[in-house]
């Protein structure tokens, strides 16, 4: 080996050293924003509970939605108290459907067609340390809901879901500006029926 494919090979072998070293300390910083995460944080319910979602006439419509008052994996405060029209997502890390539609979700937001005003968050609930794709905090993370829309983490009893009446995996409800329910979904959806849907719901 002559002293240029010698050079070479160094260069090579450093430039290695070096590439790996950042790559290593980029996944380090990645897995770093999600240490002290919490899959279960205290919720605090304001107001009555709504009726468990059902086949037939939704019974929830047009009732005053009970205020969640909660935190987020790293115990950052989230509320759904009124103001704006708010889509609550309910989502379970196990649930196959749930798995599904939060890329609809995130690439809902990237369309343009979400909306305006619209505040959409995230609650993830049926939480268990035995079932697939645990954690859900790295779950979302690694879908890049975070970047884009809040997360409120239920309790171990499911408070949050209970007090909204799921009755399945992914759940929705839509809650208007005056904190009256519009609208709720059981089940996987398009984008597109969504936005219809929720257009429907509030009248734009």
């Amino acid at each position: 080996m002559n002293k240029i494919t010698t050079l070479a090979v160094g260069v090579v072998a450093v430039l290695a050293a070096v590439f790996g070293v950042v790559a290593l300390t980029t996944s380090s910083d990645e897995d770093a924003s999600l240490e002290g995460a919490s899959e279960f944080q205290n919720v605090v319910v304001v107001g009555d509970p709504l009726p468990k979602f059902g086949d037939g006439a939704d019974t929830a419509i047009g009732m005053t939605a009970p205020v969640l008052e909660g935190f987020g994996f790293l115990g950052n405060e989230v509320t759904t108290t009124p103001g704006t029209p708010m889509l609550l997502v309910f989502l379970a890390h196990w649930c196959p459907f749930c798995q599904k539609e939060v890329p609809v979700l995130v690439n809902w937001d990237s369309s343009g067609t979400v909306p305006d005003n619209l505040d959409v968050i995230a609650i993830t609930t049926g939480t268990d340390e035995a079932q697939p794709n645990f954690p859900p905090s790295v779950w979302l993370a690694n879908e890049k809901w975070p970047e884009l829309w809040p997360v409120l983490v239920d309790n171990k009893d499911q408070t949050a879901a209970n007090t909204f009446g799921l009755a399945g995996y992914p759940f929705m409800v839509l809650v208007g500006t005056d904190g009256k329910v519009l609208w709720r979904n059981s089940g996987e959806i398009s984008a597109e029926a969504l936005t219809e849907a929720v257009n429907a719901a509030l009248g734009s």
